[in-house]
């Protein structure tokens, strides 16, 4: 059951990733619609990462 969920979530990164591409190209409104909604989708990620690092909850912060 989680490998259907885990193939789900990996559709569904693709498309976005498409869809920001296709868009970048001058794609239909829609598409330019999944495109703002994937990159807000990776502003939100990338801001809770922050919020964790913040709190001294782990995280890759990019040092070696």
């Amino acid at each position: 059951m989680i490998l259907y969920v885990l193939i789900g979530v990996l559709v569904l990164a693709v498309a976005g990733c498409a869809s920001v591409v296709w868009a970048a190209r001058g794609g239909p409104r829609w598409v330019r619609a999944v495109a703002t909604a994937t990159l807000l989708g990776g502003e939100v990620v990338r801001a809770g990462r922050r919020r964790s690092v913040n709190r001294g909850g782990g995280g890759d912060d990019g040092s070696d």
